[in-house]
């Protein structure tokens, strides 16, 4: 329980690094770029005694982890922009409820599924999807002159939502066929191989848009930017790094572990958004916050009773 209760303090840790980013003047497209490299000096040094780390291109799942590495760039981006817009809450709902599209296409796709859903597993996806719509609304009135920002603003959270859910996806599909598979050639996959593996596509991806926007002088180069990579990169892999932990003190039940996390770092972030930052949320907000934890409750009602 400790390795859980760990996770999903750092999780809320990176979403305050967002928030606090702009008091700092920390810029947070720069930081983004520059903590995957220390995400991945993180993993590194905790790779296991006897374990080697090196990048096979002759491998599929190599491009497959090195492509969903590119897309964790993409969507801490949006992540970022969304915390600084719209507020750690909102983000944190649309980050934690893009479980349902992964569990759907476990489901239905990969057929991966431990066990059958009933009508209330259904029911708590329908209402992961109405939660996230409550959560996020946004009543921001335009001023005089100007159009109203619900296309910039209210959308963040989508694409958030969105992007976590296909990044997962990915995640489980390599799981599936590349980790635990017992009909590939290539399965038993060290998980700590194939998540550095990830994290060098991101370091990758990170690099290129630095060195772009430093070349055409959008970004330069400032003392309080690279802290701010570190103080993100360091949680970031850690934060995963004690998910695994906590999977394995649980046996791998995976169907328990990250409903609890989910419904942990929502009402963490949620109290520590209120207590610290003030973020006032409106009362169809506060009702997808609930409405949130019993989506998720109902989806995994079967390991939580």
């Amino acid at each position: 329980m400790i390795y859980l209760l760990i996770s999903i303090g750092l999780s809320v840790v990176l979403l305050l690094n967002f928030r606090l980013f702009p008091r700092y003047n920390v810029n947070t497209i720069q930081a983004i770029s520059l903590n995957y490299i220390v995400c991945f000096l993180t993993g590194y040094v905790l790779l296991p005694e006897g374990v080697s780390f090196a990048i096979d291109p002759g491998q599929i799942w190599t491009w497959v982890a090195l492509g969903i590495g590119v897309a964790f760039v993409v969507t801490f981006l949006l992540s970022g922009q969304s915390t600084q817009r719209n507020g750690i809450t909102a983000t944190s709902l649309a980050n934690n409820l893009s479980l349902v599209i992964p569990v759907c296409v476990s489901l239905f796709v990969l057929k991966a599924g431990g066990r059958a859903f009933d009508g209330w597993n259904y029911l708590g996806l329908a209402l992961a999807v109405v939660a996230v719509g409550l959560s996020t609304y946004r009543n921001e009135v335009a001023k005089p002159g100007t159009s109203p920002k619900v296309g910039r603003s209210a959308l963040l959270p989508v694409a958030v939502f969105l992007m976590y859910g296909f990044t997962n996806t990915l995640i489980n599909y390599m799981n599936v066929n590349y980790i635990v598979a017992k009909n590939s050639a290539t399965a038993g996959l060290n998980p700590v191989v194939v998540t550095l593996t990830m994290v060098v596509g991101a370091v990758a991806a990170g690099t290129l848009l630095f060195a772009y926007r430093l070349i055409r002088g959008i970004d330069r180069i400032e003392t309080q930017n690279l802290i701010g990579a570190i103080t993100l990169g360091v949680p970031n892999f850690l934060s995963f790094y004690t998910l695994v932990l906590a999977l394995s003190a649980f046996g791998g039940n995976g169907a328990l572990v990250y409903p609890l996390y989910n419904i942990g770092v929502i009402l963490l972030a949620a109290g520590v958004a209120a207590l610290f930052f003030r973020e006032k949320l409106l009362p169809i907000n506060k009702a997808g916050l609930a409405l949130a934890v019993l989506a998720i409750a109902l989806i995994s009602w079967q390991e939580l009773v």
